[in-house]
């Protein structure tokens, strides 16, 4: 099922445009080009993520992202602007925005980052998950338990926090920032090298499932591909 996309700008040419690349990138985009029908569109339907222009006729960006948290303050929100100006910088991250971009900007960049908050959202509603039956393996993240087959192993906290994420994330991408962030808490050359370690080591751990492999992402992260659900 698509990520429906609600983007409000008022550049009717700018936006047709903007909306046929997210729709030819698999996504379900609803356009609308002032800030009242961006409000009007998001209290009618449900959408996973919001893309605001800052300055628009009737209602501005910054004022429509306040209604829409007041509804649900869960909804990722990400401002363009054709402003770089500090304050409005702030004030979109005060507000509650996941992420600002100055135009003109990089449509894949721009790709990249809508990807990033949804899957960042995906592991927020899905962290609470601890058994995962995926093709031939079933995996307890509470007692850090993998079985592959008949062979069980006892995993380190670090390959089972690894191993959980490529879970929540199968089939999709999962980004290094992310899985460095969340169990290294820090990003460096010397905690990517780490990383690279244990993903090696579970490649080793899952190798006797033909139906499961863990790729390499462009350089950018990885995917625990399930070829036998």
């Amino acid at each position: 099922m698509s990520n429906r996309i609600l983007l409000v700008e008022d550049d009717q040419s700018f936006g047709a445009v903007l909306k046929d690349y997210l729709t030819i990138n698999n996504f379900e985009v609803t356009l609308a080009t002032d800030g009242e029908m961006g409000l009007k569109e998001f209290t009618e339907k449900e959408f996973d993520i919001c893309i605001f222009d800052v300055m628009m006729p009737k209602k501005d960006g910054f004022s429509l992202a306040e209604d829409v948290k007041k509804i649900d303050k869960n909804t990722p929100i990400i401002f363009l602007t054709a402003r770089n100006m500090r304050e409005d910088i702030l004030k979109g991250y005060q507000i509650g925005a996941d992420d600002y971009i100055t135009k003109p900007f990089d449509t894949e960049l721009l790709l990249y980052k809508i990807k990033a908050i949804l899957q960042r959202s995906a592991v927020l509603e899905n962290e609470d998950q601890e058994q995962f039956k995926i093709s031939s393996i079933f995996f307890d993240s509470m007692l850090r338990q993998l079985r592959v087959g008949e062979n069980e192993y006892k995993l380190s906290p670090k390959e089972n926090e690894l191993l959980k994420l490529l879970c929540i994330h199968r089939n999709d991408f999962m980004p290094r920032d992310l899985a460095l962030r969340k169990i290294w808490k820090k990003e460096n050359y010397f905690t990517a090298r780490s990383m690279d370690v244990y993903i090696a080591k579970l490649r080793k751990l899952l190798k006797d499932d033909e139906g499961l492999e863990i790729i390499n992402v462009h350089g950018e992260g990885f995917r625990l591909l399930v070829k036998n659900p």
